[in-house]
């Protein structure tokens, strides 16, 4: 079963994190939409912060732990909300299982294929050496060696670390796993693949990951989509404009 953060009363609200992030990164969130009357699962998904590892790592898969998990917990019509892999996972959990879903939020992806672009990170992570009992400091020292200045996403990885015990560090991802499996992150929906409920497609105004010319593909898939856009926001929409990303979700799952 998922490892999940659970807040709230009312409408079932899943949360969906992205590549290398846990429920963790929503908190602050989960704790908005909890006071606007939802009960709120964030999720830790496979391979990925408290839940459980596994050699498997395909959207697939991953779509069924979410049905898994919503049946253990009786969440039959849930709104669903999902980022960057997350998102992914969302689309394909919403067409293999439209009938648990009522609206679907969708944060800077889209249905098509992605190349992998996460080389760097997963370099730097792959070159910490825990059997030499590195500080957090060190550790943050060998992935800015390789991220520069990038505060965001190295603050971002760090949250990954975790004492295995006293005086032992460790990362709570299934790094080989995700290693070896990168490529499945930039998987494309099935072309047939449709989900005839209301779903948000939002994303970041600096993003490059959802394009204008993305956009008939995505409609096909999800006939019912309606677009939005964060301006001034990138990639990370919900760290860098939470306010903005909190209320044209909010907004859309109320209507």
């Amino acid at each position: 079963m998922l490892y999940s953060r659970i807040e709230g009363e009312g409408k079932p609200l899943v949360i969906l994190h992205g590549f290398l992030g846990t429920s963790d990164n929503w908190k602050s969130l989960a704790g908005q939409y909890a006071a606007e009357g939802y009960q709120v699962h964030a999720l830790d998904m496979r391979n990925h912060g408290r839940s459980f590892h596994s050699q498997e790592s395909t959207y697939e898969a991953m779509a069924e732990d979410i049905q898994g998990y919503v049946e253990h917990h009786g969440l039959k019509s849930f709104d669903l909300i999902g980022h960057s892999m997350g998102g992914k996972i969302a689309m394909f959990y919403a067409v293999a299982h439209p009938g648990w879903i009522d609206k679907l939020v969708v944060a800077d992806i889209g249905t098509k294929y992605y190349k992998p672009h996460h080389q760097d990170i997963l370099l730097a992570l792959n070159e910490v050496d825990f059997s030499v009992k590195p500080s957090r400091s060190d550790v943050e020292a060998i992935i800015k060696k390789h991220l520069g200045d990038d505060q965001g996403t190295i603050q971002f990885l760090m949250k990954n670390l975790y004492w295995v015990e006293p005086g032992q560090l460790g990362f709570r991802m299934n790094l080989p796993v995700l290693t070896q499996k990168i490529e499945n992150i930039g998987q494309a929906l099935p072309r047939d693949a449709v989900f005839s409920k209301p779903t948000l497609f939002l994303r970041g105004g600096d993003s490059r990951y959802v394009k204008d010319e993305d956009m008939p593909q995505i409609r096909e898939h999800f006939p019912k989509a309606v677009f939005a856009t964060i301006k001034d926001a990138g990639h990370w929409l919900h760290a860098e404009k939470p306010k903005e990303f909190f209320d044209a979700t909010l907004y859309f799952l109320k209507q």
